[in-house]
C-alpha cells in the first residue's frame, strides 16, 4: 500500500472548502506558491485537476465535488484521533473493569473499592476474577484490566504500582501452647503441625524455603485454597499457619492469635499491574489512581 501523506488530506480539504489557492494557503498558513505546489501533487495523486479556472476564480471538478464530503469527514476524524483526549467527566462514564485478585483480597477490599468507585463514578462497575496463578497472559490478551497481587518475576513489559508492603506472621488458636513458649524457637515452630495456603496444592512454599536455609523442616498437615481458610482452620484446631499481615482485619484478630515468625522472612509488595496499552486510557488511569489513593488512605 502506498504511503499516504496526511498533510495532503488537510490541504485537499482546504482547497475544496475555499475553492481558491490563495484562500486555502491563508487557512493553512502557507505561501500561495507552496499551496500551488501542493495542488500539483494532489492533481498527480488523484489524476484529476481538482480545481479549474472559472472567470476570475476557480471551481471544483465533478470528481472533486463528489469526494469533498468524504475528504472533510476524514480530516475531522484525523484531527480527533491526533488530538488530546477531552476533559474527562468521570461521573458520565459507563464502563466495566475486570480486576484479577485472590480470594482473600476480594474478601478484605472489594467492598471498600466498590464503594470508592461508586461514590465518584456511578456508571463504572468492577468485576473481580479469581487469581489462581501469576500468569501474565490475561493482561497481555486484555482478558483483565488490572491484576492485583505479588508481581511475578516474568512480568516483562507490564507496568506496576505498589499499593502496600506486606510480610508474613504466624497464626494459631487462642490458647495454643506455642503462644506460651516464651521466646519461640525455630525448632518449636517447625515441630508443630501446619496448615498452608497453596493455589497449586504444593506442600512447600516460601516459609519452607526459609526454614530449609536454617536446616529445619516443618510438618505440613493440611493445604487449603485461601488465606481466610488458613485462619479458619488454625482458629479451630492445633494446626498453626502463616499469612500476610494485611489479612488480619479486626474480625480476624478476634478469631485468631498472631505471633512473629522465629526466623527472617523477606517482606513483599502488593502491586496493581496493567499492560502498557492502557497507560494513556483516561478512565483506566483514573481507576488506577483511585485504587492507589484508597490504599494510601488506609495507611
Amino acid at each position: 500500500m502506498t504511503e499516504v501523506d496526511l498533510n495532503l488530506l488537510v490541504a485537499l480539504d482546504a482547497l475544496l472548502q475555499e475553492q481558491s489557492v490563495s484562500a486555502a494557503a491563508r487557512r493553512m498558513n502557507l505561501s500561495t506558491s507552496a499551496m500551488s505546489r501542493t495542488l500539483s501533487r494532489l492533481r498527480t495523486a488523484l489524476r484529476d485537476p481538482i480545481l479549474v479556472p472559472a472567470g476570475r476564480g476557480m471551481v471544483a471538478t465533478p470528481h472533486a465535488l463528489a469526494i469533498a464530503a468524504d475528504v472533510h469527514a476524514l480530516r475531522e476524524a484525523v484531527v480527533r484521533v491526533l488530538s488530546p483526549a477531552a476533559t474527562l467527566d468521570i461521573r458520565e462514564i459507563s464502563r466495566d473493569f475486570t480486576i484479577r485478585a485472590n480470594e482473600a483480597f476480594v474478601l478484605l477490599y472489594a467492598a471498600t473499592l466498590s464503594a470508592a468507585v461508586a461514590g465518584a463514578a456511578p456508571g463504572i462497575r468492577l468485576r473481580f476474577a479469581p487469581r489462581s496463578d501469576k500468569d501474565v497472559h490475561p493482561l497481555r490478551e486484555a482478558a483483565v484490566d488490572l491484576d492485583i497481587g505479588v508481581l511475578p518475576a516474568d512480568a516483562g513489559e507490564l507496568r506496576c504500582q505498589t499499593l502496600f508492603e506486606d510480610r508474613y506472621v504466624g497464626v494459631a488458636r487462642h490458647g495454643h501452647p506455642i503462644l506460651d513458649a516464651g521466646k519461640l524457637t525455630v525448632g518449636a515452630y517447625a515441630a508443630c503441625g501446619h496448615v498452608v495456603f497453596s493455589p497449586q496444592a504444593d506442600f512447600a512454599g516460601p516459609v519452607d524455603r526459609a526454614l530449609a536455609e536454617l536446616g529445619a523442616h516443618r510438618e505440613v498437615k493440611l493445604i487449603v485454597p485461601s488465606f481466610p481458610a488458613v485462619i479458619a482452620v488454625a482458629s479451630t484446631s492445633d494446626l498453626i499457619g502463616s499469612i500476610p499481615k494485611s489479612y488480619l482485619r479486626p474480625a480476624a484478630v478476634d478469631q485468631i492469635a498472631t505471633f512473629d515468625l522465629p526466623f527472617v522472612m523477606p517482606g513483599f509488595d502488593i502491586v496493581q499491574a496493567w499492560h502498557p496499552r492502557m497507560d494513556a486510557d483516561p478512565v483506566h488511569r483514573w481507576l488506577r489512581a483511585l485504587i492507589f489513593e484508597t490504599f494510601r488512605s488506609m495507611g
